[in-house]
């Protein structure tokens, strides 16, 4: 029994932290935009390599 005595306030500070870290990455705008990185990843960017000379 006196193990739920450290357990239980561990159990509402990480529950209570997750919380604060949910709603502050709410609010800093973390979840603005949901679809850019998906699209950003199948955008060519890069510059072509030049052409080799063949041997």
């Amino acid at each position: 029994m006196s193990v739920l005595v450290w357990l239980i306030p561990i159990a509402l500070i990480l529950g209570g932290s997750g919380l604060w870290a949910f709603l502050w990455s709410v609010r800093s705008g973390q979840f603005e935009d949901m679809e850019g990185a998906a699209h950003r990843i199948l955008m060519d960017d890069d510059k072509p390599l030049t052409e080799r000379k063949p041997r």
